[in-house]
């Protein structure tokens, strides 16, 4: 059982009786459906529905959140979600030296409450907060897994105020709730939604031979397509405008990255296609 010790991580906590009213109103994600010992991707949104704050969320005592996010960001943060407590009770507060491990590999029954499922993987990921997990891989092989599953991050896949939730995949991985109401940009991400407007998708990137620096551009006869995100070796994640990543493919035209080929697959969990319409090729 690989454990790794995740670097750059912080927990801002939301507790008190009107905790999970105050986040379902204004985070991405359905609190309604979160259970106990499992963690959810999710998002802060601003009103034009790009992401400003990530986080993984998970329940925290009765009444309690722990939002698992950047360390250089909480503070941010922190004060966004003082905004908009207004009356709510709930304390919000910042765990600044909170240790955040990860394990995987592993099917044994997990009883502790410092830990918690990740969600986006279909293998058992297991995050540990706190003292009681000690690293003995490193964090290289936590991002392997990352790019191996098609799990995107910001910072190392795409910049905060820059990405819509579609991009990267959270309408795919339970980032976000479709169904549950409002929250801050809501309209927006309900109109892309409903309207099959999400150009921009996250991919994994095999390359023909180690991909070149995250932020090298994937390029078809010359035109972008995107960016590469997280890079380990010959493997990666991009977000590409997956209409013209499609065109190439039926066009046989070779896809770049940089001046090494690639080949392109969809994250096994997601229901697109790259080749306007056919069976996806998947991770």
């Amino acid at each position: 059982m690989p454990i790794a010790q995740i670097a750059n991580r912080a927990a801002v906590l939301v507790a008190g009786p009107d905790a999970e009213t105050l986040l379902q109103n204004i985070v991405t994600p359905d609190l309604s459906a979160l259970e106990k010992g499992e963690a959810r991707p999710g998002a802060l949104l601003t009103p034009q529905g790009k992401i400003l704050f990530d986080f993984l969320v998970s329940r925290a005592g009765e009444d309690g959140f722990r939002l698992d996010c950047r360390s250089d960001t909480a503070p941010d943060f922190l004060k966004r979600l003082m905004l908009y407590r207004l009356r709510a009770k709930a304390e919000i507060s910042l765990e600044e030296q909170s240790l955040v491990h990860v394990s995987w590999q592993t099917d044994s029954p997990q009883n502790d409450p410092t830990t918690v499922t990740d969600s986006r993987f279909p293998e058992k990921v297991t995050r540990h907060y706190g003292e009681g997990a000690r690293a003995d891989t490193p964090e290289e092989a936590w991002h392997r897994l990352r790019v191996m599953h098609g799990v995107a991050e910001s910072g190392s896949d795409y910049a905060l105020g820059d990405a819509f939730p579609h991009d990267i995949l959270f309408d795919q991985n339970g980032g976000v709730g479709l169904k549950k109401g409002c929250f801050v940009g809501q309209e927006v991400v309900s109109r892309m939604q409903h309207r099959g407007t999400a150009r921009r998708r996250l991919v994994i990137v095999h390359g023909e031979a180690p991909l070149p620096a995250s932020g090298t551009d994937l390029t078809a006869d010359g035109r972008v397509l995107g960016a590469l995100g997280t890079v380990c070796g010959s493997d990666g994640l991009a977000i590409l405008r997956v209409d013209k990543a499609a065109s190439a493919r039926q066009a046989g035209t070779p896809i770049l990255a940089g001046d090494v080929p690639v080949a392109l697959a969809v994250p096994a969990y997601a229901a697109f296609t790259l080749d306007g319409g056919g069976e996806a090729e998947t991770a």
